[in-house]
């Protein structure tokens, strides 16, 4: 039965890795980089356009505020990259700011931070994903048409790669990573070479059209919200930043300083793609809306409902290459791949914080453990669950997912460098070198201008973006939390009441041993010889009369074999099979409560599916009732069919102790002696 299973998964997931073999699995920084650096590096294809769109709301002259507003992104950037370095030489063991915010600021913190970052790894799958088909649909146009199952499709392809393992889904992924920073640094340079240097006009295929203002004559607080509202937008670049401090462990050797280059390296390539790709959208003129069918104008007329906006990086170089040229369609291909992968960031980050915290108590226990390939395969199945949920709820709109996407981020962002000033803080009351000490306030003051800005940002996010999704959020934030801590409440109530104590090492007074029997076979005659191998202090077979018939044979066949066991027959006016015997096995209680009553439950095992659903499966149902009731133990005597003995055709190796000589006078003993060998026998 468990054949097909298992071939398939072996196909999809490869085959089984030893424990042993976990270090093999570290990753060296060339590959760590596009691992745990898709999504900051990919949100270049989706962060300049949010921006762009938010200021669009007051018309294309609001354009103008573009880079600045661009600059001070790079600048929050540059502060969290700045300030995470320092969580990664601190805190190596791969909590993150999860940690930081634990061990700092209580588990309140922690758990908060948790929630977030959980909410913000299954927003960066839909949000990416959703992203990727869009990039991939202005090329392609009956991708458009199918986007949802499209999305799917993906979320389910990457989901296998992950299962396969880190290592193996790193050398995948490296390719479309390092081939996307390749393709867009290549045409920001090209792009920035024919402005400066050749001097030509680079003309988007938008910049004939006009933007009808939503918002007209801004000024003051008004003109103030609306750019706040496009800075936290803009925001959205920063999102996986903090998968690094989450993934350290998987680093090679020294960790904290690999991982501290890796995020570095991260920070210089996404600032300058995200600034390059802005600056060349503003110099050609690109156009975006929010609502294009409506806010952008063809010859002073919306272009309606036909019209597909397209994404501002393929506009851009469709206005740097041209649209329809080989650098175009590569531009459009690797974006597509980076965004699908940039997902892989929450891949690796979400099954780690769900390791940690079902370690911790506040997850269920299943998500701590690796599969078959040392990955933290329940998570990672937990996280494309939830992704392809959300994608499917939201129809893959970017527009719609990105107003619930930064809001996490922020949260633990903020936590963590406030948990890393408290860090400091506690070290410096002890520690007495003064170059230390030096390097230990140079750290402080990053983390707390970190925490400053990311506090500050914290509050734009929740106050411009509540009203257009964002409450989703502050919602499932908050649920989260709720249930790790009810969680975290069941396994201590589970700890509390299996703590042993000195009454359970007592022996009970009897063992009133029961033997279920519905009729007399093979399964039965064994169930009672394992009953009476067990020197119970009482044994009997019980039965329940369902047919007179039956029962009447059962009888004559019972007095027949003289069997040394009672058989005893429990009335059932309603044909009922389970309740009379657990109304029975109360009666043993109530009547002697010092003794431990185990039944014996005879059953047979089948080979075959089909097979399952040809039997009642009465004696699963009878285990499952009588393992709620008190001072019963439960004890299954199987009997294999022919079908379910998987081993009849190989030839198995002897255990120890299974190797022996035959007895003296059988066939096999004459075989033995007359070719010097022996023979390996079976019970």
């Amino acid at each position: 039965m468990s054949k097909v299973p298992d071939l398939v998964k072996r196909v999809l997931v490869g085959r089984a890795l030893r424990s042993a073999q976990l270090r093999e699995e570290l990753l060296p920084k060339r590959i760590a980089l596009p691992i745990f650096a898709s999504d900051p590096l990919s949100s270049v294809a989706y962060a300049p356009q949010e921006l762009l769109m938010m200021l669009a709301l007051a018309g294309a002259s609001f354009y103008a505020y573009g880079p600045w507003v661009a600059l001070a992104i790079a600048a929050l950037m540059a502060v969290v990259v700045a300030s995470y370095r320092q969580n990664v030489r601190a805190y190596p063991s791969g909590g993150g700011d999860y940690e930081v915010a634990k061990t700092n600021l209580g588990s309140t913190a922690g758990l908060t931070v948790a929630s977030a970052l959980l909410v913000d790894y299954v927003l960066t799958v839909a949000v990416s994903v959703s992203s990727g088909v869009e990039n991939v649909g202005s090329a392609f146009p009956f991708i458009t048409e199918h986007k949802v199952a499209a999305a799917l499709i993906i979320i389910a392809l990457l989901t296998v790669m992950n299962l396969r393992g880190v290592r193996e889904a790193g050398t995948l992924f490296a390719l479309p990573t390092y081939a996307f920073v390749a393709g867009v640094l290549g045409m920001i340079a090209v792009g920035l070479f024919r402005l400066q240097v050749a001097g030509d006009e680079l003309r988007a295929p938008t910049a004939d059209l006009e933007i009808r203002a939503e918002q007209t004559e801004l000024a003051g607080l008004a003109m103030l919200f609306l750019l706040l509202r496009a800075f936290s937008s803009g925001c959205a670049a920063l999102t996986g930043v903090e998968a690094i401090s989450n993934g350290v462990p998987a680093f090679r050797k020294p960790k904290s300083r690999n991982a501290a280059t890796t995020l570095l390296m991260m920070g210089l390539i996404a600032i300058t793609m995200f600034g390059g790709v802005i600056a060349l959208a503003l110099a050609s003129q690109v156009r975006v809306a929010e609502h294009p069918a409506e806010d952008l104008l063809r010859d002073g007329r919306p272009v309606g409902e036909d019209y597909v906006q397209e994404p501002v990086l393929a506009q851009v170089a469709a206005a740097v290459f041209g649209h329809g040229s080989v650098p175009f369609l590569y531009i459009a291909v690797v974006t597509a791949l980076i965004l699908f992968l940039a997902a892989n960031t929450a891949y690796n980050g979400f099954p780690v914080l769900g390791s940690i915290l079902a370690r911790d108590g506040y997850m269920p226990r299943q998500l701590h453990t690796r599969g078959d390939r040392l990955a933290f395969s329940n998570g990672i199945l937990t996280l494309a669950a939830m992704a392809a949920l959300l994608v499917y709820a939201f129809r893959a709109e970017v527009t719609k997912l990105i107003q619930l996407y930064i809001v996490g981020v922020f949260v633990s962002f903020t936590l963590g460098q406030i948990g890393m000033v408290r860090h400091w803080n506690r070290l410096l009351r002890t520690e007495t070198d003064l170059r230390e000490r030096a390097r230990m306030h140079r750290s402080r003051m990053i983390n707390a201008v970190g925490g400053t800005v990311t506090g500050v940002v914290l509050v734009i996010v929740l106050i411009t973006k509540f009203t257009h999704g964002a409450w989703i959020v502050c919602i499932a934030i908050p649920a989260l939390f709720a249930l790790m801590k009810g969680i975290r409440r069941h396994y201590d109530t589970v700890a509390r009441e299996l703590a042993p104590t000195g009454e359970d090492v007592a022996l009970p007074a009897r063992n009133h041993a029961i033997v279920l029997v519905s009729k007399l076979h093979k399964p039965t005659l064994r169930a009672l010889a394992y009953a009476r191998a067990t020197r119970p202090s009482t044994l009997e077979a019980v039965t329940v009369a369902v047919d007179p018939a039956e029962v009447a044979r059962l009888r004559e066949e019972w007095e027949a074999l003289d069997l040394p066991v009672p058989l005893k027959i429990l009335d059932s006016p309603y044909r009922e099979v389970t309740r009379p015997v657990l109304d029975y096995v109360r009666k043993v209680r109530r009547r002697s409560p010092r003794d431990v009553v185990t039944v014996f439950v005879p059953e047979y095992v089948v080979g075959h599916w089909w097979e399952n659903l040809l039997h009642n499966q009465s004696a699963l149902r009878m285990k499952t009732r009588l393992l709620f009731v008190p001072g019963v133990m439960v004890t299954s005597v199987p009997w294999q069919l022919a079908s379910s003995d998987r081993l009849r055709k190989r030839r198995e190796r002897a255990a120890s102790g299974g190797v022996r000589r035959p007895y003296a006078g059988t066939p096999e003993a004459d075989r033995t002696r007359a070719g010097g060998g022996i023979v390996s026998g079976r019970d």
